[in-house]
């Protein structure tokens, strides 16, 4: 799960396996499989870098096994 910030402050957590698609119109929208649509403060750049730091993480722990 990745951490990000609602437009009122409030933090959530979001599975980046469900994003379809992310705009920034100038808001940051992240539209998921489910077309549920959530607007946050960070830019693309670094939600994509934060699921890059996700997957690394699952993918190195996943290699453990």
């Amino acid at each position: 799960m990745i951490k990000l910030t609602k437009l009122n402050g409030d933090t959530f957590y979001l599975n980046p396996h469900l994003i379809e698609r992310m705009e920034e119109k100038p808001d940051t929208v992240i539209t998921m499989d489910s077309q549920l649509q959530f607007i946050v403060k960070e830019k693309i750049e670094e939600i994509i870098k934060k699921i890059i730091d996700y997957r690394s993480k699952i993918s190195f722990y996943g290699a453990q096994e």
